[in-house]
C-alpha cells in the first residue's frame, strides 16, 4: 500500500542548515584547499584593476598636457565661426552679334535668324519637298534610290505651285495652279521619270487616293475618279466630252469616271473628300454625307461605306462606284468628314464625333469584340469621361483619320463649379483648353502618346500637343496653342501648330524685325525614312527636323557663326507674297502624310 510521508516542519525563527555548509563540512581539509585558491585568484583579478586605473590616468595626464601645448597654455580651444568659401563665379558671356557690316537689312535678317530665312526661301523658291518610301519612284521620279532619308526637291515642280498634293507608295497625284491632273510612279507607268498631265480642262480642286484610283473634286462640285494606271486610262471607257464649238464633241482623252451623287438639291454641291484603300466619302454643301466604292478589285466589307447591309452581293443596279447617302446622319448637320484605311469618319455642327468601319484597332473610339469589330453604320463616340471630374465642358473640333488610326481635337472650356467662391478659381472660369486626342493602332508610335500600343479604344490624349498656351503681345493675353491641321499617313502623322507668326517684316521694319513660321511635328512609323530625321527608328512622342533647305541653311550658319547650327523647320502660314518669278499671290505650304511617304508643297 503506496503512503504519502509529509515533510518535517521548520520551526518558526529557526533557518535550517545550509546545503553548502553540509557539503563543506562533508569534504573537510579539501574545501578548504579549494577556498583557499579562490581568494589567490580574487586578489590577482584586485591588481590588475588597480594597473589598469593608473595606465589610464596615465594616458589621461597625456593627453591634457598635449592640449595644454596646442592650445597655446589653454585646455579648451577657442572657437571662431568661419565664413562658407566664395564660389567662384563664371564670367558672363555675351553673344556677339551676327550682324555683318557692309551687308543690307535683310541679308542681316537672314543671318540671324534661320526662321526668316526659311520663310523667304518659300517665296522665292516654291516647289515640293518629299522624302520616304522610293521603290515606286514617287519622292524622286528620277532617282533609282529605294529610299529617300531626307526631304529632297521634286525638280519637275521648282518654282510651281499646286492646288493639292496625295502620295501613295507606288503612284502620286498632283493638281498644279490651273486645276489640271498630273500623275506619275510605277504604280502610273513602270518607265515615268516626271509627273504627267492627265485629265485637263476640269478646273480640279482637291484630291484623295484609293489603292488604284485617283477621286477628284472640281471647283462646280462635280467628282471624277480616274485610273491610277497610264494603262487602264488608255484602255477604259472614254466619256464624250463638250467642245467650246458648239453641237460640237469628241472623246475624251483618258478614261474615267462621273460619279458625282445624282440627288443634291438645287444649291447644293459636293464641297470636300476624304478616302480610304477602297472607299471614299463625299461631304455636301447642305452638310449630307455620301460614299462609294473606289477600287477596282475590292468592294468595301467593313462597314466603311456607313450603309447598314450593304455589300458587294446586296449592292443597288448599275454602277459599282456609285455614291450613296448616309441617311443614319440625317438630321446631324456635318462639317467635316476623314477616312482612313478601312474606317469613315464625320463630324457635326454640334461637335459630335460618328464613327463606322473597321474597328480592329480600336479606331472608332468602342472596344474591339467579336461584335464590334466591323460597324456598318455611324455610331456616336463617347467623349463625356473624357474630362470627368475636371469642371470642363468639352467639344470637338477637328478630325483627322489614316491607316487604323482616328486623331481629333477638343476644346475644353472652364466652367464655375457649385459652391466655389475662391477668388483664384473663378478667374479660370471660362479659359479654354485645347487638346489633340488619338484612337487605334499603336504599334509603330503612331498614338503620339509615348506608348507602343496594339488596340487604343478609349482617346488617348497626345501630351505633346496638348494643353498648349503662349502670350499674344498684340492682346496682351495667354491663348491657347491648338493644331492649324493634322495630316495622317498609313502609319505615321504630322502636325501643324496654330502659334503666333508673323510673316509682314519688309524694307520699313526695324531691322532686328523678323519672319518666322509654325511650328510643325512629325511622329510615328518611319521604317522608310517617312519622318525625316535621316534615321529609321519609329518615334513615338512628335519631334522636329531639319529645315528643308538643308544647302540654304548651311550657307547661312557659315555665314553667320562659321559654325553648324542647330534649327527646326518651321512651315510658312499663308501670306500673300512676291514669288521669284515676280508674282505677288497668296501662297502658303502644306505637308501631306502618305502611304511610307510624305511632302511639304506650295500651296496657291
Amino acid at each position: 500500500m503506496l503512503s504519502r510521508t509529509a515533510p518535517r516542519a521548520v520551526p518558526r525563527c529557526c533557518r535550517a542548515s545550509s546545503t553548502r555548509a553540509n557539503i563543506l563540512a562533508k569534504n573537510g581539509p579539501s574545501s578548504r584547499t579549494a577556498t583557499a585558491s579562490y581568494q589567490s585568484r580574487a586578489a590577482q583579478k584586485q591588481q590588475q584593476l588597480s594597473r589598469s586605473i593608473l595606465a589610464i590616468a596615465a594616458a589621461g595626464g597625456l593627453a591634457t598636457l598635449s592640449q595644454f601645448y596646442i592650445n597655446d597654455g589653454q585646455l579648451v580651444r577657442t572657437v571662431h565661426a568661419e565664413a562658407p568659401q566664395e564660389e567662384e563665379q563664371a564670367p558672363l558671356v555675351f553673344e556677339q552679334s551676327r550682324k555683318k557690316k557692309g551687308v543690307s537689312e535683310e541679308e542681316n535678317r537672314d543671318l540671324i535668324s534661320s526662321q526668316h530665312l526659311q520663310v523667304k526661301r518659300s517665296w522665292e523658291n516654291p516647289g515640293v519637298y518629299a522624302w520616304g518610301s522610293n521603290t515606286g519612284r514617287v519622292v524622286a521620279p528620277d532617282s533609282t534610290e529605294s529610299n529617300i532619308k531626307t526631304p529632297r526637291r521634286i525638280a519637275f515642280f521648282d518654282g510651281k505651285l499646286l492646288r493639292d498634293i496625295k502620295l501613295d507608295r507606288n503612284f502620286a497625284a498632283a493638281i498644279d495652279e490651273q486645276g489640271n491632273l498630273l500623275q506619275w510612279g510605277t504604280g502610273y507607268a513602270p518607265d515615268t521619270k516626271a509627273p504627267v498631265q492627265t485629265l485637263a480642262g476640269k478646273n480640279l480642286v482637291s484630291l484623295t487616293l484609293s489603292k488604284d484610283r485617283v477621286i477628284a473634286l472640281s471647283k462646280n462640285g462635280s467628282v471624277y475618279s480616274i485610273p491610277a494606271s497610264a494603262e487602264d486610262q488608255a484602255s477604259g471607257a472614254k466619256p464624250t466630252e463638250g467642245s467650246w464649238i458648239p453641237f460640237v464633241s469628241s472623246s475624251s482623252r483618258i478614261a474615267y469616271r462621273n460619279i458625282t451623287p445624282k440627288d443634291l438639291a438645287r444649291s447644293e454641291r459636293v464641297t470636300s473628300l476624304a478616302g480610304g484603300l477602297e472607299h471614299s466619302l463625299f461631304l455636301t454643301s447642305a452638310g449630307r454625307v455620301f460614299s462609294a466604292a473606289s477600287a477596282t478589285d475590292s468592294y468595301p466589307s467593313r462597314g466603311q461605306l456607313g450603309v447598314p447591309g450593304l455589300s458587294w452581293l446586296t449592292r443597288p443596279t448599275g454602277d459599282f462606284d456609285q455614291p450613296h447617302e448616309i441617311t443614319t446622319l440625317k438630321g446631324f448637320p456635318v462639317t467635316a468628314i476623314a477616312a482612313g484605311d478601312r474606317h469613315s469618319l464625320a463630324l457635326d455642327s454640334e461637335g459630335r464625333l460618328f464613327a463606322w468601319g473597321d474597328n480592329a484597332s480600336g479606331q472608332l473610339g468602342f472596344d474591339s469584340t467579336a461584335e464590334t469589330a466591323a460597324v456598318d453604320a455611324p455610331s456616336l463616340v463617347p467623349i463625356h469621361k473624357l474630362y470627368a471630374g475636371t469642371s470642363q465642358t468639352a467639344r470637338i473640333t477637328s478630325i483627322s483619320a489614316g491607316g487604323s488610326n482616328t486623331y481629333f481635337t477638343a476644346d475644353a472650356t472652364k466652367v464655375a463649379s457649385p459652391g466655389i467662391t475662391d477668388p483664384a478659381d473663378l478667374r479660370t472660369v471660362g479659359r479654354v483648353t485645347s487638346d489633340t486626342f488619338a484612337l487605334g493602332s499603336g504599334i509603330t508610335g503612331s498614338l503620339g502618346n509615348s506608348r507602343w500600343t496594339h488596340v487604343q479604344s478609349a482617346p488617348a490624349k497626345i501630351p505633346s500637343l496638348s494643353s498648349l498656351f503662349e502670350y499674344d503681345e498684340a492682346t496682351s493675353t495667354t491663348v491657347p496653342i491648338r493644331l492649324a491641321s493634322l495630316s495622317v499617313g498609313s502609319t505615321h502623322a504630322a502636325a501643324v501648330m496654330q502659334n503666333i507668326t508673323q510673316t509682314s517684316v519688309s524694307a520699313g521694319a526695324t531691322p532686328d524685325s523678323t519672319n518666322w513660321g509654325a511650328d510643325i511635328v512629325f511622329w510615328g512609323g518611319n521604317e522608310h525614312y517617312q519622318l525625316g530625321t535621316g534615321k529609321r527608328n519609329n518615334v513615338s512622342t512628335p519631334l522636329y527636323i531639319q529645315p528643308l533647305d538643308s544647302v540654304a541653311e548651311l550657307a547661312r550658319a557659315k555665314k553667320s557663326t562659321g559654325a553648324k547650327e542647330e534649327h527646326r523647320f518651321h512651315i510658312t502660314p499663308r501670306a500673300t507674297a512676291k514669288l521669284g518669278d515676280g508674282r505677288k499671290v497668296s501662297v502658303e505650304q502644306k505637308v501631306v502624310c502618305g502611304r511610307q511617304t510624305t511632302c511639304v508643297y506650295s500651296s496657291v
